[in-house]
């Protein structure tokens, strides 16, 4: 299920380079039989990159109107519920993207702000599961095993989008992605329980140790929000921030990595989304495995929790900014270009056991809301880098590249430092049970 949220925000990346008319600068159509043929397969927009820019980041409008009620509510009503109508409301808005195409840009922005606000609500209340069903000395592996899915969604969507549009023309990625949206939204109703003690299909032994496993965590519900206490947390400022420089550094890389490809290879549609789809393969297989090693250094008493937090926080935004800047000094040549672009692409992974899961750690309780809050900020984050990078590209398509990605080393390492003093991982006194309330 994770993995269908950014499969369908990928697809974009790399059917807008098909969509958009790039071979005649003054957007004159090409009269020959074959150009009209291709034209009715894959109609052609001529949007600018500002244009572009706004189009792409346009969804994280959506996804920024509903996080913290998303946050607030998922501790309160079915998870189940919620997830399985937002999971449709998203697919059925990809449905329309062809024929709000056509329509217009404002058209698109809109389609694509409504597919934002049940992206959203999915992105944050499927992390408040774990509040009932993840064990303490399980939550790395599990936390990183559901969202590698966030790295096996675009893989699976940068492979298949490539081939959909030379077969069958680009509207038909946003049908079939639309469709299967939909069936998943209705599995996802069928098969999930909110909690693990209603579940038919898992062992009483199973749910005695989750339950146990949980009893010192207490839940939010009908309890007041302690919000100054929040509003004056340096380690929750410090993870908010964190996420900041995770999504300013993941949207570049995940919205741009086609339009990077293609104009530094100047490869066709296809060869583009394969070299697009491979970053996020290993980022997939590097992302089960970290998890797995961040529990291993738990489990054995090797590293303490905040240690673990803030070591692969560390690997998670400097290594893509190593990487990044690297980009921008190597020659033309294919095989270091994507090998480079693979290790940017791959590594921020490394943040998924550290800044994105440590909101667990210091307020379980009010998981769902502080999620809902971080991610918020985060997405401030993607929504300004996506939106920068489209007006950059403006400029010069091919030496604003080297801007692009110091400019994310910068954010990365300002949002490190803070990180790096103020981050906790022990449950806040405003956490746990006795608080002073707003």
């Amino acid at each position: 299920m994770t993995s269908s949220l950014p499969g369908k925000r990928m697809c974009l990346s790399l059917t807008v380079v098909a969509m958009v008319n790039s071979t005649d600068p003054h957007g004159w159509p090409n009269t020959s039989t074959k150009n009209l043929l291709d034209n009715i397969k894959n109609p052609r927009y001529n949007w600018s990159p500002e244009i572009r820019g706004v189009i792409l980041s346009s969804i994280l409008y959506g996804m920024l109107i509903v996080k913290i009620p998303v946050g607030y509510l998922s501790g309160i009503y079915s998870i189940r519920k919620m997830v399985s109508c937002a999971l449709i409301l998203s697919s059925l808005s990809s449905l329309l993207i062809p024929l709000a195409a056509d329509a217009g840009e404002m058209p698109l922005i809109a389609c694509r702000v409504v597919q934002g606000l049940g992206q959203g609500t999915v992105s944050i209340a499927q992390h408040v599961v774990w509040v009932k069903w993840a064990p303490p000395l399980e939550r790395g592996r599990l936390t990183s095993l559901s969202l590698s899915g966030l790295m096996l969604g675009p893989f699976i969507s940068l492979l298949a989008t490539g081939f959909i549009c030379q077969a069958l023309g680009w509207p038909y990625v946003f049908y079939i992605f639309g469709a299967c949206g939909c069936a998943l939204g209705l599995f996802w109703f069928i098969l999930f329980y909110d909690d693990p003690k209603d579940h038919p299909c898992i062992s009483v032994d199973e749910k005695e140790f989750i339950t146990s496993s949980l009893m010192a965590q207490v839940s939010s519900n009908g309890q007041h929000l302690p919000i100054k206490a929040m509003l004056k947390s340096l380690p929750l400022w410090a993870i908010s921030l964190g996420c900041f420089a995770f999504s300013w550094t993941n949207h570049i890389m995940f919205l741009y990595s086609p339009t990077f490809i293609s104009s530094k290879l100047h490869v066709n549609v296809t060869e583009n989304g394969l070299l697009s789809a491979l970053p996020y393969l290993f980022s997939w297989l590097l992302g089960i495995l970290v998890g797995q090693v961040a529990d291993l250094f738990l489990s054995r008493n090797m590293l303490r929790v905040i240690t673990i937090r803030k070591l692969f926080t560390t690997l998670g935004l400097l290594l893509p900014s190593f990487f990044g800047i690297c980009l921008c000094h190597l020659s033309s040549g294919s095989h270091s270009t994507i090998i480079f672009l693979i290790l940017a692409s791959s590594t921020v992974v490394f943040c998924v056991v550290g800044i994105l899961i440590n909101p667990l750690d210091i307020a379980p309780r009010y998981y769902g809301f502080l999620k809902g809050v971080t991610v918020l900020i985060g997405l401030t984050g993607g929504l300004t880098s996506s939106t920068l990078a489209g007006i950059i590209l403006k400029q010069d398509p091919e030496s604003s590249w080297s801007k692009i990605f110091f400019l994310m080393a910068a954010i990365n390492v300002i949002s490190l430092t803070f990180y790096l003093i103020f981050a906790k991982a022990e449950i806040q006194d405003w956490a746990k049970e006795k608080h002073t309330r707003l």
